[in-house]
């Protein structure tokens, strides 16, 4: 068989005030794509497995990538769509075209890029071709992403590990159904909510567990939670559960609603409970045992937002008895001059807060420059993650900051330990991520706790000002799926 794949992923925060254009997104050309996977690109290396494992053919298509954001300008969009469309058109003809999206990706006029580009491969590829497609679950599943693919999978985890393990399920299930093996029918069940879980706690972890067990039994293909990204004014924002079964739609549909309404049962049990700045310190400092991990979640790059508020820093400036770690804040310019100064040298140093006045104060302090790097280089399950330029310096000798020149999450301890911090000497380490920092931190971690420091990502939906999100939606409005 004949095989096509290519990648074009961001997740866009429609609220957030840095617009990317093409030089945001880290490019590959045809055929050029990393032996490791990205988040959204490992569909391309299932792509490849499957064509050295079968004897297939397969054509690569080009990589696009950009960390969470801002708006896509309209004609960075518009370039990267049609430079992978002209590919697959060249590719013909095709049995199988798989594609690493986000799914939450929102371009200048374009809420629904996935939608979009699936609709114009299916026109270009014909109703034969195979179309597949992985999507992060922190996603706005849309009808026309569904109408344009005939399969379509999302990650189940969250933190999501396990990327690659879900690319090599679409692979295998497209592959099947172009055989004939199979016939998918997906059902959508719509939660009418805004929510959420983690896998790394229960009942999030448990409910996993079921689903992956639940898949290539009894005529049923695959499940994908849909969770949603908030911070996003678009029509389809919001928790849907997709399934596919096999031959079966009523099936499908069944199986979808009493797994959406198992999910909106649990209401806040999803997710963790999260401490004010000051009560998160207290809290810490009460617990046995180092480090203390705590996740400054509406400050998470992965969210969309700069990276750079200094709230947590500014209150573990009052705590010089406590030994701690804050990484990796977004400074390039603060960066610049650690670099020029060189590792040891001591100078005024003003960094953090400059993004967006929810970003806080800047913090300005006497600093140590305790190392440097051309390039932090970091692991996020199968990938490596740039965050460029980067620098350690220490404030009066207890709080270590990690600055850096790209915005990325604190995936793991290496944005610390490459720079010569002792996570093990810390009592309070701060990361910058959502939930993605806790498969790589837990095993060294005491304790996590999580932080809504009030900013600059939007901590609470009931209080975004949506326009286009359908409705009736909770928390939004009372009561919005029938019983």
């Amino acid at each position: 068989m004949r095989l096509f794949a290519a990648s074009l992923a961001t997740e866009t925060n429609t609220f957030a005030p840095l617009p990317i254009d093409r030089a945001a997104f880290e490019r590959f050309g045809p055929g050029e794509h990393p032996k490791t996977p990205g988040l959204c690109s490992a569909p391309i290396i299932a792509a490849r497995e499957a064509a050295a494992a079968f004897g297939h053919t397969l054509v690569e298509g080009s990589t696009f990538w950009a960390h969470p954001a801002g708006l896509v300008g309209r004609a960075a969009y518009l370039a990267m769509r049609d430079e992978i469309l002209a590919q697959l058109r060249a590719a013909l003809p095709v049995d199988v075209a798989l594609f690493g999206l986000h799914g939450a990706m929102v371009a200048d006029g374009f809420d629904d890029c996935e939608g979009d580009l699936l609709a114009r491969a299916r026109e270009i590829a014909g109703p034969k071709c195979v179309i597949g497609a992985e999507l992060d679950p922190h996603s706005h599943l849309s009808d026309l992403m569904v109408r344009s693919a005939d399969l379509i999978v999302a990650f189940k985890e969250f933190p999501h590990t396990d990327f690659l393990a879900r690319a090599r399920d679409l692979a295998r299930l497209c592959l099947a159904k172009a055989e004939g093996k199979i016939r998918p029918v997906p059902a959508v069940f719509d939660m009418r909510s805004i929510g959420g879980f983690m896998t790394s706690r229960e009942p999030g972890r448990g409910f996993v567990d079921r689903l992956l067990a639940m898949e290539g039994k009894d005529g049923v293909l695959s499940i994908s939670p849909i969770h949603g990204f908030q911070a996003a004014d678009v029509y389809d924002c919001g928790s849907k559960m997709l399934v596919y079964a096999d031959a079966d739609p009523g099936k499908a549909a069944a199986l979808a609603e009493r797994l959406g309404r198992e999910v909106l049962a649990w209401g806040r049990a999803g997710v963790p409970k999260h401490f004010k700045t000051e009560a998160a310190i207290e809290e810490a400092l009460s617990m046995p045992g180092q480090p203390i991990v705590l996740a400054d979640r509406w400050d998470n790059p992965g969210g969309g937002v700069a990276g750079d508020s200094t709230f947590l820093v500014q209150a573990l400036l009052k705590h010089p008895d406590v030994p701690s770690a804050v990484g990796a804040l977004w400074d390039a310019q603060a960066v610049g001059f650690c670099l020029a100064a060189g590792a040891g040298a001591t100078l005024p140093l003003r960094f953090g807060g400059k993004a967006n006045f929810q970003s806080g104060t800047p913090v300005d302090a006497i600093v140590t420059v305790r190392a440097t790097t051309n390039d932090l280089v970091i692991p996020f399950e199968q990938s490596r993650v740039s965050l460029g330029a980067a620098a350690a310096v220490t404030i009066n000798g207890h709080l270590d900051v990690v600055l850096a020149s790209g915005r990325a999450q604190t995936f793991s301890p290496a944005v610390f330990t490459e720079l010569g911090i002792d996570l093990a000497a810390k009592k309070i380490v701060v990361v910058k991520s959502s939930n993605h920092f806790h498969a790589a931190f837990a095993p060294i971690a005491a304790g996590v706790l999580y932080v809504d420091c009030g900013g600059p990502y939007p901590p609470d939906p009931a209080n975004i000002p949506y326009r286009k999100i359908r409705r009736p939606i909770a928390p939004l409005d009372p009561d919005p799926l029938p019983v």
